[in-house]
């Protein structure tokens, strides 16, 4: 029986997660289709379940904040799943020509680069406020760097000529590559950075 292909194109049976950290909240079952309809969502840590390529997605249709508002994101978002599916396609058979490596092996590895490990958080002491470094959890790590992927590819093709799907592609090829003109590879920086100072 033949295996399962991602897209009914892309083979992922080899494939594994390297960060040791992120094995267990990154699921590689292959999906032909990969919209489950948040099937999962009454489950504890059911995103963990959900295909890494479908929450790529997820984020796609909805970006998140960006300095605490929808800068981008509001009214151009529609959520049309349809939309989203030929868009991450689509890409994924760009990066395969421009690499000639497996498109999902590139996504995954741009992804582990572009997990920060550390952020700041503020801690009230005593009436005074002042910065402290934590480690991030594996499944923020995740969350973080598929929101910093998905608004540094909108924000590269908002009122530009560039179309969404070659900003997406150049943003994971530069994560890929750990090149900082990557929004999450320099957002990846600027966090642990910061962390770094506050020791």
């Amino acid at each position: 029986m033949a295996a399962l292909k991602v897209f009914n194109k892309w083979e992922i049976s080899g494939l594994t997660v390297n960060d040791p950290g992120l094995v267990k909240y990154i699921s590689l079952e292959p999906k032909i289709v990969p919209k489950t309809g948040a099937r999962y969502a009454s489950q504890r840590f059911h995103k963990s379940k959900i295909f890494i390529l479908e929450r790529l997605m997820n984020k796609l249709m909805v970006a998140g904040h960006k300095g605490k508002k929808h800068k981008v994101s509001s009214g151009r978002n529609t959520g049309k799943a349809n939309q989203i599916y030929n868009l991450v396609k689509e890409a994924l058979e760009i990066i395969e020509q421009r690499t000639k490596k497996n498109p999902i092996e590139v996504f995954l590895r741009a992804l582990e680069n572009a997990a920060p490990r550390e952020e700041i958080i503020t801690i009230e002491y005593g009436g005074a406020r002042y910065p402290k470094s934590v480690e991030i959890s594996p499944q923020r790590r995740i969350d973080l760097a598929l929101r910093y992927m998905a608004q540094g590819a909108y924000h590269s093709s908002f009122n530009r000529k560039k179309e969404s799907v070659y900003a997406l592609v150049e943003e994971i090829l530069a994560a890929y590559n750990i090149d900082s003109s990557s929004n999450a590879i320099s957002k990846k920086f600027e966090l642990e950075r910061q962390a770094d100072s506050s020791k």
